[in-house]
């Protein structure tokens, strides 16, 4: 037996054997694949069970699944019936369940499909050969049918056969091609980038949806900032993201730089909002189809970080919204790490007891009394009490 699967913590996840043995673990019928398999050899497992996606290859065809599921009473979801994928529904979190494939025909957006039971065929449909290494759920045995591990242990993203093929059955390839380079790769792959490069017009057929999912992934890598660059270099961008420059990769880098400094997590609309143009930044956002949180909050970030200081930044904008503008703006995040906005601690009735009228003469006093109580730092009880005496004593005289 070559190499195989180590230990990690999601396989022992809660009904995971039992789904397993259902579907014929130990009989070579089932295998786990994908990114469980691939990061588990890399030592890159969350401890946390089910923090992890785990996907199974099965030569069940679909039906027989559902049936297998049915008869031990594990919960199935046809999630993917069409291309052969069911939800099994654990104790320990849900499992994703395909039946070997290959495929029959592909016009870059969809596949069609035919079932098979042929291990090496549906390998041979998938992407990377890094995201093509299974194992068999009881030995723990690796199956590698394209020199996944060479590539794995060498750090290099290699398309499956031929980079133009793989491509033109699925589009968004080009972009996870650099996604997992900028996670997993040092050396990239010649012939997979100058394959991307010559084909990156396609990238206009992908809906926006799917291509804003790649770039956000992508935007949060462990080498986001040089991948990007090369990116730009060689005009990946150009056809769907013109905005995305060489300016944006400095600003990105500049704000990576500044977030571990910070010692704060990358976070990635935030430097989505840092490597497009500030002007451009609703626009880009829009055609994304982002929520319009997201929206909000990309065109919020640049707006730079006023004169008043952290602080009052954090009161107005709320801390994750002056944590963007700091950031960006290279500012220190210190004075806010382990500070909450507090409440004014004024009530319009404190105010009309002090004798004011009701009505809006009490919202603008309290919009005043408020000011003061921000440009003096945030004062305790009795000195905004004392701004409000004087205050008002004024207004009534």
């Amino acid at each position: 037996m070559g190499m195989s699967l180590p230990d990690a913590a999601w396989r022992t996840r809660p009904g995971l054997a039992a789904l397993t043995a259902v579907l014929g673990g130990a009989s070579a019928q089932s295998r786990f694949v994908g990114g469980a398999v691939r990061d588990t050899l890399l030592g890159l497992a969350p401890a946390d069970t089910g923090a992890i996606d785990i996907d199974i290859a099965t030569s069940l065809p679909p039906q027989e699944v559902l049936e297998r599921l049915e008869d031990a009473r594990i919960r199935a979801v046809p999630t993917g019936l069409a291309h052969g994928t069911i939800t099994a529904v654990t104790e320990g979190g849900t499992v994703e369940i395909t039946t070997l494939r290959r495929d029959v025909a592909t016009d870059g957006r969809h596949a069609t499909i035919a079932y098979t039971d042929d291990w090496r065929e549906d390998a041979a449909r998938r992407d990377f050969t890094i995201n093509a290494l299974y194992a068999d759920p009881v030995s723990g045995e690796i199956f590698d049918y394209f020199g996944g591990l060479d590539d794995l242990s060498a750090g290099r993203v290699r398309f499956i056969g031929d980079p133009l093929q793989r491509i033109a059955e699925d589009h968004l390839r080009i972009l996870r091609f650099f996604r997992f380079h900028a996670r997993f790769g040092t050396q990239i792959d010649a012939a997979g980038l100058e394959a991307c490069a010559a084909r990156a017009n396609d990238l206009m057929a992908l809906s926006r949806e799917r291509i804003a999912a790649e770039l956000l992934k992508l935007l949060v890598a462990a080498r986001a900032v040089a991948v990007i660059a090369l990116m730009v270099e060689r005009g990946i961008w150009r056809a769907v993201l013109p905005e995305i420059d060489a300016d944006g990769v400095a600003r990105l880098a500049a704000l990576v730089d500044h977030e571990h400094a910070a010692g704060i997590a990358p976070d990635p609309i935030r430097r989505l909002a840092a490597l497009i143009p500030a002007r451009d930044g609703d626009v880009v956002a829009a055609r994304l189809k982002l929520s319009n949180t997201n929206r909000k909050r990309v065109v919020a970030a640049t707006q730079g970080i006023g004169d008043e200081g952290p602080r009052a930044l954090a009161y107005r904008h709320g801390l994750a919204g002056a944590i963007d503008r700091l950031l960006i703006a290279g500012a220190d995040v210190a004075p806010i790490a382990d500070w909450s906005p507090p409440a004014l601690p004024i009530s319009g009735g404190a105010l009309v007891e002090r004798g004011l009228r009701k009505g809006p003469d009490v919202a603008a006093m309290r919009r005043r009394i408020e000011t003061q109580w921000i440009a003096e730092g945030f004062p305790d009880q009795a000195r905004v009490d004392a701004i409000a005496d004087k205050a008002v004593t004024e207004t009534l005289a």
